[in-house]
């Protein structure tokens, strides 16, 4: 094994956090900052003439092989799992900028009570309306805590939107139910697309109350604090699971790598699959001493730093802990341990509306379109119903591809293939629209992951194994808000409508976000979670990890806008307090 000279800081993943951490400790620390990333250089001019659907949107070129390294799942504990063999309901990004090249943009805040669900849910219902098996907890950090970094995540991105709670004045047009907010939008809304207004009239008609989706796409032109400048959108269509081939849509390639570029302190090794953190023990006073990696040629490489900061995505990072040993292993059984605790995947769902007029369906941007919050948590009735929390509904507008979304009709049409399909497909095209469902998951007891007693990578280490399966809860959330959907689609004028059928068991074949969460959840208590509120690790304490594997659970908001904020009030607390006293931080 080859080993380089030590570094200051080591980062694992050149996605989101990654970058973002780099860009706050190379701008404003001397230190010496190595990010490693397992896939290729990425900028923007790779974009600039390469929207190809087909290679991009249907063969998922910007994401992870699932021919090197794949993970294993099943529906319960007493199953054998088998290896997912291709891209299904999650699609994990790689290379310079990770899954935040190729995200939609949607950049809304979770409501103030998600981050202590479990003892609001207690307090207003009691411990016995808790679903069994459930595994929810406190985040250990409160909105109120986190709303300033919410402000300047939204500022660096460039967040396009209309408040609706500035300071506590609650204003129509915005979501009149989101937590206070010290400052507006940074860009007003993204303009609205034909369909986006036909669900936003439909809700209003039925009390409902319809907002902007708070969009990292920019409406107009946009320099943020850091002095990076972007254009306005030109709404072609092309934004999800592609590259911004203008810089429009918030990206780590447009917003982060221009800063960095500018710090000779910060480094970006490409081809650089990390396999272990090297710790000296994990009671206590443990410490990292930095991590091993195999480079592009397959030479393995020891990286020594005297801080290490995992920011891949949600599976990565907990496959690596659990590689490492750093920390406990959970185990259902005892319920001891907490790497692996608490898997969570949004809940998804769509109901299928079709129109008698064209809808212009192709214009739009990854994020444009019209949310409602009237069934978000607990912010409706519950009386009778027989389960907890909620969903946000979305009425997307976010340019509708040929080949991927042509062929879908109305139940009427009976044909799967020749001329009379061919003919529906045709007219129904340009007139068919989805109203989405982004519902709350709770996190359980028997969803967790841990290490694959069978199969391995290509490096000959254990793949990771997902135990996953919905709830009745998740069922029973998801049909009442499916019946909304419809309600509202009826509004809006629909002439037929495809209610989505509901959750039977958790599907790896379908498309439902690439929102995947837990398995190094943060928390008040070393008893209950891998990292403490500023996502330092209890027993290795110069060890940090971002993302979204820090969730205990997971709201019904998009997940990014929070890792981001999470990431600026933990690049502070190492600046500010860890740099000059290293220790526990909580």
């Amino acid at each position: 094994m080859k080993t380089l000279p030590a570094v200051d800081v080591v980062i694992v993943g050149g996605g989101w956090t990654g970058l973002l951490m780099a860009k706050e400790l190379g701008s404003r620390t001397p230190l010496s900052v190595v990010v490693l990333e397992r896939g290729g250089p990425r900028q923007i001019a790779d974009y600039l003439d390469d929207m190809d659907e087909l290679d991009y949107a249907v063969r998922h070129r910007m994401m992870q092989d699932y021919s090197l390294e794949t993970v294993t799942f099943r529906h319960s504990e007493g199953e054998r799992a088998l290896p997912i063999r291709q891209l299904g309901s999650f699609l994990p990004g790689t290379g310079v900028g990770g899954a935040g090249e190729h995200w939609d943009g949607s950049s809304d805040r979770p409501l103030p009570d998600c981050f202590q669900v479990f003892s609001k849910t207690v307090e207003k219902y009691g411990a016995k309306s808790l679903p069994a098996d459930i595994s929810i907890q406190d985040w250990g950090v409160t909105y109120d805590e986190l709303e300033p970094y919410y402000t300047r995540a939204e500022q660096t991105i460039g967040v396009s939107g209309k408040a609706g709670n500035l300071r506590g004045k609650r204003t129509e047009g915005g979501n009149v139910f989101e937590g206070w907010r010290s400052a507006e939008y940074p860009i007003p809304p993204t303009k609205i697309p034909y369909f986006s207004t036909l669900f936003q009239d439909g809700a209003k008609s039925l009390g409902y109350h319809p907002y902007p989706t708070p969009s990292a796409t920019l409406s107009e032109s946009y320099t943020n604090p850091d002095g990076v400048s972007r254009p306005g959108c030109p709404y072609c269509g092309f934004c999800v699971r592609y590259g911004c081939m203008i810089g429009s849509k918030a990206q780590p390639t447009t917003v982060l790598l221009p800063v960095i570029q500018k710090h000779k302190n910060v480094s970006i090794r490409t081809g650089a699959q990390v396999r272990r953190i090297e710790h000296d023990g994990d009671h206590g006073s443990g410490r990292a001493r930095g991590v091993t990696y195999s480079d592009s040629s397959g030479e393995e490489i020891f990286q020594p730093a005297d801080l290490v900061i995992l920011a891949s995505w949600t599976l990565n990072n907990t496959r690596l802990l659990l590689l490492s040993g750093a920390g406990e292993a959970y185990n259902p059984a005892t319920g001891k341990g907490n790497v692996g605790r608490n898997l969570t995947h949004q809940v998804g769902g769509a109901v299928t509306l079709f129109f008698e007029k064209p809808l212009n369906r192709f214009m739009g941007s990854g994020s444009s379109g019209i949310f409602i919050s009237d069934f978000n948590g607990d912010l409706f009735d519950h009386t009778g119903l027989r389960f907890l929390r909620g969903a946000n509904i979305e009425g997307p507008s976010h340019g509708y591809a040929p080949i991927e979304n042509f062929g879908r009709g109305p139940q009427p049409v009976e044909a799967k293939w020749g001329s009379e399909w061919k003919k529906a497909a045709l007219h129904y095209y340009d007139r068919t629209g989805n109203l989405i469902l982004q519902g709350e998951h709770f996190a359980y007891k028997g969803n967790y992951m841990d290490l694959d007693p069978t199969y391995k990578d290509h490096w000959g280490d254990p793949l990771l194994r997902l135990t996953l399966d919905w709830r009745e809860n998740e069922r029973q959330m998801v049909e009442f808000v499916t019946a909304k959907m419809v309600e509202i689609g009826r509004a809006m004028g629909a002439r037929e409508i495809t209610p989505f059928p509901g959750l039977g068991h958790y599907d790896t074949r379908r498309y439902q976000s690439t929102h995947v969460q837990g398995g190094t959840i943060m928390g008040a208590s070393p008893d209950r979670s891998v990292v403490n509120p500023y996502l330092q690790h209890w027993q290795l304490s110069n060890l940090f990890i971002l993302g979204g594997s820090t969730f205990p659970q997971n709201p019904a908001t998009h997940p990014t806008l929070t890792i981001l904020a999470q990431t600026i009030r933990t690049a502070d607390a190492i600046v500010e307090r860890y740099l000059k006293k290293p220790g526990a931080l909580a």
